[in-house]
């Protein structure tokens, strides 16, 4: 398949669509359907056959920008049931853990599967637990929808309490998105190897402060808490400025690794 033949949209295919407000929509496109808007009507036939990144015009007049969605934009549109992690936070988290293709990863608190979609899209196996089956669920369609069902080779999961055990050895990275993320760290001091990096995301800075004091009990070093703030910028000719409103505080990342004894 040459490059050009990848741009051309297709039946199947997860679009983003951008209105001239920027604001976005996730569409799969299908045989026989349409998207609507109260900008009017754009048939999903009218988009197949265009290029990736075209400007194609609603039955309203409306311009939409039609492109492949990133994966922030997904995680940003995608359908949810619970809150899911933000981007600038998943890009830390990521580096934090210091993922890779292979990494026997262990994730607990799956909500609606953004973190997993982006561990799973850096090549890790996760071996998730998730305590409400409905969330489980809305996790593996969303990780279904933009990696596809070959994903799911990959993503092992598990109605079950992390804060009750964790049945494995051996891995390589924890990853938890709890509320109570502490209860986990003595399973996780047991089920991890030697060297292997602990990573939580808790809204709260007392959160933070007690799974760091339950990491240094259970032979972890190394610990630290950071958080990610996000200010865009307002650039049009020579008027450059922070824009008016920025992504600021969303959760702390408190990080460990394992001592080997």
């Amino acid at each position: 398949m040459t490059e050009s033949d990848t741009a051309i949209l297709e039946y199947g295919d997860l679009l983003v669509l951008i209105d001239n407000k920027r604001r976005s929509y996730l569409v799969t496109l299908k045989e026989g359907e349409e998207f609507h808007t109260h900008g009017g009507v754009l048939p999903h036939s009218s988009i197949v056959g265009n290029l990736d990144g075209s400007m194609l015009e609603t039955s309203g007049g409306h311009l939409f920008r039609i492109l492949r969605p990133s994966l922030s934009d997904f995680i940003i549109n995608m359908p949810r049931g619970a809150q899911v992690i933000y981007p600038k936070d998943i890009g830390a988290i990521l580096m934090l853990a210091d993922i890779g293709p292979g990494m026997r990863v262990f994730e607990s608190g799956l909500g609606s599967g953004a973190l997993s979609t982006a561990l799973l899209r850096a090549g890790a196996d996760i071996l998730g637990y998730e305590i409400r089956e409905d969330f489980a669920s809305r996790a593996k369609k969303n990780v279904t929808k933009f990696l596809g069902d070959e994903a799911l080779q990959r993503y092992d999961v598990h109605i079950q309490d992390s804060y009750e055990t964790i049945e494995a050895e051996g891995l390589d990275r924890v990853v938890l998105d709890l509320p109570e993320p502490w209860n986990v760290v003595p399973h996780a001091a047991k089920a991890m190897r030697p060297g292997a990096t602990f990573v939580s995301y808790s809204p709260s800075i007392v959160q933070s402060a007690k799974v760091t004091e339950a990491l240094r009990a259970h032979r972890f070093t190394e610990t630290n808490t950071m958080e990610v703030l996000h200010r865009s910028w307002h650039i049009k000719g020579d008027a450059v400025r922070p824009d008016h409103r920025m992504v600021a505080h969303t959760a702390f990342l408190t990080k460990g690794r394992l001592l080997a004894s």
